[in-house]
């Protein structure tokens, strides 16, 4: 099965929003075993969403729509469709009842015009709204399906995973399972992994292999189509064996990992603790752990110091050190973080001072970076030169930081065996 991807909303061709819809989609049809071959987007107009469907009808059997399902009059996705394939609109008295209680948990007046949302193209596959009002839909016509989706990600997401998901698998009629399992590399570029690998890519024909790059991490998705669960995992596990000897020093985590959620399993793990004080990331590195479910288990707190007098009021750095080497420095990223760790009492903490543009600081170029890391064991400092932009720089400031704190973490495991 093929399938194009339709983003219906003039916000996204104004570029006031990005269209994750498309992203996640591919990703879960790919799980499928379905090609995407296209991603369309078009705005609030009829006539060119007609064009968009005669064009995708010509190229896939399923299409996906995302967006214009609201109760505004620029909201025509299911209008457009119905007039397109020839059939009628009809309420749908479980999705309005649904709309009529959620006013009334909210004590708000429900305007006429939200009733639209009840309306479905009749004889579809209802897709069941669980976080919003409009439900989705799932129409088969001759050889294409239509499915229907709302377009904010927090409505959208849930919908396809738990209601048209499912429905696909089972019109798809699969007895094959189709699995995927991704590695996910930090420290090492998507050019250099892909040169490292070439030939496993090149014979690769089942279990596939798909390199993608996302924020300086790079991924390796495998997915292995068989009989079996169990006939899968073989196939995938003797392809990632195959690959960890070869690159295996920069694995951090696999699926659903990120730089920070293995970082606080290690963490955990090892019943630790950590702090950091942050100068030019001003608290983007805690934040970002923070992000993660569970974090205050090994998450003390930490210092934004982004001035040399807080710095010395708030980590008690002594000014002479300062004037000596600057804030951009080795030595003061090392006081940085012993001071930190010293602050607050944990097992590790982490440091980052450094010009992120776009000029420099003294006589340090822009994107010069210091990290560094303080365990009982000693403190380490990390010097990077960077090149992107300023926020880039600094996002980027915090990956590391996370990668070398998993490193520190995964050599305390080491030297326990």
């Amino acid at each position: 099965m093929n399938a194009e991807v339709i983003a219906v909303g003039s916000e996204l061709l104004l570029g006031q929003i990005t269209n994750t819809n498309a992203r996640f989609l591919s990703n879960h049809l790919a799980e499928l075993g379905i090609n995407v071959y296209y991603h369309t987007v078009v705005g609030d107009n009829p006539d060119r969403l007609e064009d968009a469907i005669k064009i995708a009808e010509n190229r896939a059997d399923l299409i996906l729509f995302t967006g214009g399902l609201g109760p505004t009059k620029d909201d025509l996705t299911k209008e457009s469709i119905a007039g397109h394939l020839n059939t009628t609109l009809e309420m749908n008295e479980e999705a309005l009842d649904s709309i009529v209680a959620y006013f009334e948990r909210a004590g708000r007046p429900m305007t006429e015009n939200n009733k639209k949302q009840a309306l479905v193209l009749k004889d579809s596959d209802i897709l069941v709204n669980y976080n919003g009002m409009a439900p989705g839909m799932m129409y088969k016509k001759a050889e294409c399906v239509y499915i229907l989706l709302p377009g904010p990600p927090k409505e959208m997401e849930p919908m396809f995973q738990f209601e048209a998901k499912p429905k696909l698998a089972h019109l798809l009629n699969k007895e094959d399972v189709i699995l995927s399992h991704v590695l996910r590399f930090y420290g090492i570029g998507e050019a250099e992994l892909e040169d490292r690998l070439h030939h496993i890519l090149d014979k690769q024909s089942n279990p596939t292999i798909a390199p993608l790059a996302a924020d300086g991490e790079v991924t390796l998705r495998i997915t292995a189509k068989t009989n079996t669960t169990e006939e899968a995992w073989q196939l995938i596990n003797g392809a990632k064996d195959e690959i960890l000897d070869l690159v295996g020093q920069y694995l951090y985590g696999y699926d659903n990992d990120s730089l920070a959620s293995k970082s606080i399993e290690l963490l955990k793990k090892q019943d630790k603790t950590i702090s950091a004080a942050e100068s030019l990331t001003a608290g983007l590195f805690q934040s970002e752990l923070a992000s993660v479910s569970g974090a205050s288990a090994v998450l003390a707190g930490g210092v934004i110091t982004y001035n040399e007098e807080m710095k010395v009021h708030q980590l008690g750095l002594s000014a002479e050190l300062l004037a000596e080497y600057g804030v951009v420095s080795e030595q003061t990223a090392l006081a940085m973080a012993e001071a930190v760790r010293d602050k607050f009492k944990t097992d590790i903490s982490v440091s980052l001072t450094g010009a992120a543009g776009p000029d420099g600081h003294g006589d340090q170029p822009a994107g010069t970076i210091w990290i560094g890391i303080a365990t009982e064991r000693g403190t380490q400092s990390y010097r990077l030169q960077l090149s992107g932009m300023r926020n880039t720089n600094r996002l980027r400031a915090v990956k590391l930081a996370l990668h070398y704190v998993i490193r520190t973490l995964t050599e305390e495991d080491a030297r326990k065996i």
